[in-house]
């Protein structure tokens, strides 16, 4: 999943999800707390990997991965193309008005549009340099 897209969250904490990201997510895809200040929603497809993982984990281990599935919700498109995001998540990610949402490979995340142009680093040609790099290109 790719590219940026600014959206507004309304009174009753719906989101609309860009037609680009809406083919790539699915018709079922699921919204948990995301790494650093935001929500990531994935595709069945990915999140069934996360449940596989965390079956194979030992009791002991699986209880670092609860707050994941205890705090995610399975999503389904409404007729105008929204997802309802719980007060709970709209907390943990500051979500209030507007909202960004990214494409991340293969997962998309959403932001407070606030903390997301407040800590997003421009991209210099040296940093892609180095992203480059540490990928192995």
């Amino acid at each position: 999943m790719t590219g940026t897209y600014e959206h507004s969250i309304d009174a009753k904490g719906r989101l609309f999800i860009p037609a680009k990201l809406r083919e790539e997510l699915g018709v079922t895809f699921y919204l948990a707390m995301g790494i650093d200040t935001c929500l990531a929603i994935y595709p069945q497809a990915t999140w069934d990997k996360f449940t596989e993982k965390f079956a194979s984990l030992p009791m002991t281990q699986s209880k670092v991965m609860r707050p994941l599935f205890a705090n995610a919700v399975k999503c389904e498109l409404d007729s105008q193309g929204r997802i309802v995001i719980p007060q709970k998540l709209r907390r943990y990610a500051k979500l209030e008005k507007d909202a960004v949402i990214l494409g991340v490979n293969d997962r998309a995340e959403i932001w407070s549009a606030q903390l997301w142009y407040q800590d997003e680093e421009e991209m210099t040609p040296e940093k892609m340099a180095a992203c480059m790099s540490e990928l192995g290109f």
